[in-house]
Protein backbone atom coordinates (compact mmCIF):
# COMPACT_ATOMS: atom_id res chain seq x y z
CA UNK A 1 0.00 0.00 0.00
CA UNK A 2 1.42 3.65 -0.32
CA UNK A 3 -0.03 6.92 -0.63
CA UNK A 4 -3.50 8.34 0.54
CA UNK A 5 -4.17 4.34 1.36
CA UNK A 6 -1.23 3.87 3.68
CA UNK A 7 -2.32 3.33 7.64
CA UNK A 8 -0.45 4.74 10.83
CA UNK A 9 -1.06 1.78 13.03
CA UNK A 10 -0.11 2.82 17.52
CA UNK A 11 0.29 -1.49 18.94
CA UNK A 12 1.59 -1.82 22.50
CA UNK A 13 3.07 -5.31 23.39
CA UNK A 14 5.25 -5.33 19.73
CA UNK A 15 8.11 -7.51 21.53
CA UNK A 16 6.61 -10.94 20.60
CA UNK A 17 3.45 -12.71 20.62
CA UNK A 18 0.55 -10.91 18.41
CA UNK A 19 1.94 -7.08 18.44
CA UNK A 20 5.15 -8.18 16.77
CA UNK A 21 3.27 -10.27 14.08
CA UNK A 22 0.62 -7.46 13.47
CA UNK A 23 3.63 -4.70 13.45
CA UNK A 24 5.32 -7.17 10.39
CA UNK A 25 1.92 -7.31 8.59
CA UNK A 26 1.66 -3.49 8.76
CA UNK A 27 5.26 -3.03 7.91
CA UNK A 28 5.36 -5.74 4.87
CA UNK A 29 2.81 -4.10 2.78
CA UNK A 30 4.27 -0.48 3.31
CA UNK A 31 2.37 1.09 6.47
CA UNK A 32 3.78 2.98 8.82
CA UNK A 33 4.14 1.56 12.59
CA UNK A 34 4.72 3.36 15.96
CA UNK A 35 5.32 -0.17 17.76
CA UNK A 36 5.86 0.14 22.03
CA UNK A 37 7.29 -2.50 24.27
CA UNK A 38 8.65 -2.25 27.64
CA UNK A 39 12.15 -2.97 26.15
CA UNK A 40 12.65 -2.24 22.35
CA UNK A 41 15.91 -4.18 22.00
CA UNK A 42 13.59 -6.71 20.90
CA UNK A 43 12.93 -4.81 18.01
CA UNK A 44 16.28 -4.25 16.88
CA UNK A 45 15.71 -6.62 13.67
CA UNK A 46 12.72 -5.00 12.79
CA UNK A 47 14.34 -1.19 12.49
CA UNK A 48 17.24 -2.94 10.99
CA UNK A 49 14.42 -4.20 8.28
CA UNK A 50 11.81 -1.25 8.06
CA UNK A 51 13.98 1.58 8.76
CA UNK A 52 11.90 4.93 9.31
CA UNK A 53 8.66 3.38 8.70
CA UNK A 54 9.17 1.37 12.55
CA UNK A 55 8.79 4.13 15.32
CA UNK A 56 10.24 1.97 18.76
CA UNK A 57 9.15 3.52 21.62
CA UNK A 58 9.79 2.26 25.24
CA UNK A 59 6.25 2.07 27.45
CA UNK A 60 5.15 0.84 30.27
CA UNK A 61 1.15 0.91 29.70
CA UNK A 62 0.46 1.08 33.17
CA UNK A 63 2.36 4.56 33.26
CA UNK A 64 -0.73 7.13 32.10
CA UNK A 65 1.98 10.22 31.30
CA UNK A 66 4.38 7.95 29.57
CA UNK A 67 1.34 6.58 27.64
CA UNK A 68 0.34 10.15 26.64
CA UNK A 69 3.90 11.06 25.97
CA UNK A 70 4.29 7.78 23.17
CA UNK A 71 1.28 8.87 21.52
CA UNK A 72 1.84 12.68 20.76
CA UNK A 73 5.97 11.23 19.88
CA UNK A 74 4.31 9.46 17.10
CA UNK A 75 1.96 11.75 16.06
CA UNK A 76 4.19 14.26 15.85
CA UNK A 77 6.24 11.64 14.13
CA UNK A 78 3.68 10.08 11.42
CA UNK A 79 1.27 13.13 11.72
CA UNK A 80 -1.52 11.23 12.58
CA UNK A 81 -2.72 7.54 13.61
CA UNK A 82 -5.29 5.49 11.88
CA UNK A 83 -5.18 2.22 14.21
CA UNK A 84 -4.94 2.30 17.81
CA UNK A 85 -4.33 -1.54 18.90
CA UNK A 86 -4.10 -2.24 22.72
CA UNK A 87 -2.25 -5.91 23.07
CA UNK A 88 0.08 -5.29 26.07
CA UNK A 89 -1.41 -8.07 28.95
CA UNK A 90 -0.65 -10.86 30.62
CA UNK A 91 -2.41 -13.85 32.37
CA UNK A 92 -2.44 -14.26 36.12
CA UNK A 93 -2.87 -18.02 37.17
CA UNK A 94 -4.73 -18.16 40.91
CA UNK A 95 -7.95 -19.46 42.24
CA UNK A 96 -10.24 -16.28 43.83
CA UNK A 97 -8.68 -17.40 47.20
CA UNK A 98 -5.13 -16.93 46.42
CA UNK A 99 -4.95 -13.70 44.28
CA UNK A 100 -3.51 -11.05 46.44
CA UNK A 101 -4.76 -7.96 46.51
CA UNK A 102 -1.64 -6.62 44.97
CA UNK A 103 -2.00 -9.14 42.01
CA UNK A 104 -5.54 -8.18 41.29
CA UNK A 105 -4.82 -4.38 40.79
CA UNK A 106 -1.57 -4.97 38.72
CA UNK A 107 -3.55 -7.33 36.59
CA UNK A 108 -6.13 -4.38 36.28
CA UNK A 109 -3.77 -2.17 35.73
CA UNK A 110 -2.01 -3.96 32.72
CA UNK A 111 -4.85 -5.54 31.09
CA UNK A 112 -7.42 -2.95 31.39
CA UNK A 113 -6.42 0.59 32.63
CA UNK A 114 -3.42 0.17 30.34
CA UNK A 115 -5.93 0.30 26.81
CA UNK A 116 -8.10 3.06 28.60
CA UNK A 117 -5.16 5.07 28.74
CA UNK A 118 -4.02 4.19 25.26
CA UNK A 119 -7.79 4.66 23.92
CA UNK A 120 -7.98 8.23 25.76
CA UNK A 121 -4.42 9.28 24.44
CA UNK A 122 -5.29 8.42 21.09
CA UNK A 123 -9.61 10.05 20.54
CA UNK A 124 -8.47 13.63 20.28
CA UNK A 125 -6.51 12.74 16.97
CA UNK A 126 -8.82 10.47 15.55
CA UNK A 127 -11.64 12.49 16.22
CA UNK A 128 -10.21 15.16 14.66
CA UNK A 129 -9.18 13.28 11.83
CA UNK A 130 -12.78 12.31 11.41
CA UNK A 131 -11.44 8.40 11.31
CA UNK A 132 -9.65 5.68 12.73
CA UNK A 133 -9.76 1.97 14.82
CA UNK A 134 -9.39 1.03 18.08
CA UNK A 135 -8.58 -2.39 18.89
CA UNK A 136 -8.95 -3.80 22.18
CA UNK A 137 -7.01 -7.59 22.25
CA UNK A 138 -9.82 -9.31 24.69
CA UNK A 139 -10.02 -12.90 25.27
CA UNK A 140 -12.31 -16.19 24.88
CA UNK A 141 -12.11 -15.16 28.54
CA UNK A 142 -13.36 -11.75 27.82
CA UNK A 143 -17.03 -13.48 27.33
CA UNK A 144 -16.27 -16.87 29.55
CA UNK A 145 -15.01 -18.03 32.24
CA UNK A 146 -12.94 -20.62 33.68
CA UNK A 147 -11.55 -21.71 37.15
CA UNK A 148 -7.77 -20.30 38.37
CA UNK A 149 -7.77 -17.05 35.85
CA UNK A 150 -10.87 -15.10 37.45
CA UNK A 151 -8.21 -11.92 37.79
CA UNK A 152 -7.82 -12.36 33.78
CA UNK A 153 -11.17 -12.71 33.20
CA UNK A 154 -11.88 -9.54 35.71
CA UNK A 155 -9.71 -7.59 33.61
CA UNK A 156 -11.30 -8.50 30.24
CA UNK A 157 -14.86 -8.97 30.88
CA UNK A 158 -14.04 -4.84 32.11
CA UNK A 159 -12.43 -4.01 28.79
CA UNK A 160 -15.25 -5.67 26.95
CA UNK A 161 -18.16 -3.91 28.48
CA UNK A 162 -16.17 -0.51 28.50
CA UNK A 163 -15.54 -0.99 24.94
CA UNK A 164 -19.20 -1.40 23.55
CA UNK A 165 -19.71 1.67 25.36
CA UNK A 166 -16.73 3.37 23.69
CA UNK A 167 -18.03 1.79 20.43
CA UNK A 168 -21.63 3.72 20.37
CA UNK A 169 -19.88 7.08 21.57
CA UNK A 170 -16.69 6.86 19.02
CA UNK A 171 -19.37 6.08 16.20
CA UNK A 172 -20.42 9.38 15.27
CA UNK A 173 -16.72 11.01 15.01
CA UNK A 174 -16.12 7.98 12.15
CA UNK A 175 -14.09 6.18 14.42
CA UNK A 176 -14.49 1.68 14.82
CA UNK A 177 -14.12 -0.33 17.87
CA UNK A 178 -13.34 -3.72 17.43
CA UNK A 179 -12.91 -6.71 20.64
CA UNK A 180 -10.59 -9.28 19.24
CA UNK A 181 -11.09 -12.12 21.13
CA UNK A 182 -8.23 -15.25 20.49
CA UNK A 183 -8.37 -18.86 21.77
CA UNK A 184 -5.70 -20.71 22.94
CA UNK A 185 -2.63 -19.51 20.87
CA UNK A 186 1.49 -20.24 20.83
CA UNK A 187 2.46 -17.34 22.55
CA UNK A 188 4.06 -17.16 25.92
CA UNK A 189 0.91 -15.92 27.46
CA UNK A 190 0.84 -18.86 30.10
CA UNK A 191 4.34 -19.01 29.58
CA UNK A 192 7.16 -16.54 30.89
CA UNK A 193 5.02 -13.48 30.83
CA UNK A 194 2.61 -14.66 33.11
CA UNK A 195 2.07 -14.29 36.98
CA UNK A 196 0.92 -16.87 39.33
CA UNK A 197 -0.29 -16.43 42.95
CA UNK A 198 0.93 -18.67 45.93
CA UNK A 199 -0.72 -22.27 45.77
CA UNK A 200 -3.07 -23.32 48.85
CA UNK A 201 -2.82 -26.69 49.47
CA UNK A 202 -6.66 -26.94 49.50
CA UNK A 203 -6.90 -26.64 45.69
CA UNK A 204 -4.34 -29.17 44.74
CA UNK A 205 -7.04 -31.71 43.01
CA UNK A 206 -8.66 -29.15 41.53
CA UNK A 207 -5.58 -27.20 39.95
CA UNK A 208 -4.48 -30.91 38.00
CA UNK A 209 -8.21 -30.82 37.00
CA UNK A 210 -8.25 -27.93 35.70
CA UNK A 211 -4.87 -27.87 33.75
CA UNK A 212 -6.32 -30.79 31.98
CA UNK A 213 -9.07 -29.22 31.00
CA UNK A 214 -7.26 -26.38 29.85
CA UNK A 215 -4.82 -28.50 27.61
CA UNK A 216 -8.11 -30.77 26.21
CA UNK A 217 -9.46 -27.28 25.14
CA UNK A 218 -6.96 -25.94 23.69
CA UNK A 219 -5.31 -29.22 22.46
CA UNK A 220 -4.48 -27.54 18.67
CA UNK A 221 -3.05 -23.86 19.88
CA UNK A 222 -3.40 -21.43 16.78
CA UNK A 223 0.16 -19.84 15.10
CA UNK A 224 0.19 -16.25 15.60
CA UNK A 225 2.20 -15.36 12.43
CA UNK A 226 -1.50 -17.05 10.93
CA UNK A 227 -3.27 -14.07 12.27
CA UNK A 228 -1.32 -11.16 9.84
CA UNK A 229 -4.08 -11.75 7.11
CA UNK A 230 -6.87 -11.16 9.63
CA UNK A 231 -6.03 -8.61 11.24
CA UNK A 232 -5.58 -6.89 8.01
CA UNK A 233 -8.21 -7.77 6.75
CA UNK A 234 -10.02 -6.21 10.35
CA UNK A 235 -8.57 -3.16 9.38
CA UNK A 236 -9.00 -2.69 6.37
CA UNK A 237 -12.89 -3.51 6.87
CA UNK A 238 -15.96 -0.90 5.53
CA UNK A 239 -17.53 -1.96 8.31
CA UNK A 240 -15.11 -3.77 11.09
CA UNK A 241 -17.05 -6.04 13.49
CA UNK A 242 -17.17 -5.16 17.20
CA UNK A 243 -16.11 -8.38 18.01
CA UNK A 244 -14.22 -11.10 16.23
CA UNK A 245 -12.94 -15.01 16.92
CA UNK A 246 -9.46 -15.69 16.58
CA UNK A 247 -9.15 -19.26 16.37
CA UNK A 248 -11.30 -22.24 16.21
CA UNK A 249 -12.57 -23.20 19.56
CA UNK A 250 -14.19 -20.11 20.97
CA UNK A 251 -17.44 -20.13 18.79
CA UNK A 252 -18.39 -23.40 20.75
CA UNK A 253 -17.15 -22.34 23.67
CA UNK A 254 -19.48 -19.42 23.47
CA UNK A 255 -22.20 -20.85 22.02
CA UNK A 256 -22.71 -23.60 24.99
CA UNK A 257 -22.16 -20.55 27.30
CA UNK A 258 -24.80 -18.71 25.58
CA UNK A 259 -26.93 -21.13 25.78
CA UNK A 260 -27.01 -21.83 29.13
CA UNK A 261 -26.79 -18.51 30.41
CA UNK A 262 -29.97 -18.33 28.63
CA UNK A 263 -31.39 -20.84 29.73
CA UNK A 264 -31.16 -20.19 33.62
CA UNK A 265 -32.51 -16.87 32.70
CA UNK A 266 -36.05 -18.34 31.02
CA UNK A 267 -36.20 -20.73 33.84
CA UNK A 268 -36.05 -18.16 36.45
CA UNK A 269 -37.56 -15.34 34.22
CA UNK A 270 -41.10 -15.83 36.18
CA UNK A 271 -38.83 -15.05 40.09
CA UNK A 272 -37.56 -11.97 37.86
CA UNK A 273 -41.05 -10.47 36.94
CA UNK A 274 -42.01 -11.13 40.62
CA UNK A 275 -39.23 -9.04 41.58
CA UNK A 276 -40.75 -6.38 39.46
CA UNK A 277 -43.75 -5.80 42.10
Amino acid sequence: MAGVTSKVWFITGTSRGFGREWAIAALDRGDRVAATARSVDALDDLVERYGDAILPLPLDVTDKAAVEAAVAKALETFGRIDVAINNAGYGHFGFVEEVSEAELRAQLETNLFGAVWVTQAVLPAMRAQGSGHIIQVSSIGGISAFPLVGAYHASKWALEGLSQSLAQEVAGFGISVTLIEPGGFSTDWAGPSAQRSAELPAYADLRQQVAEQRAARFAEPGHPEATRGPILEIVDAEEPPLRVFFGRAPLGIAKADYAGRIATWERWQPLAERAQG
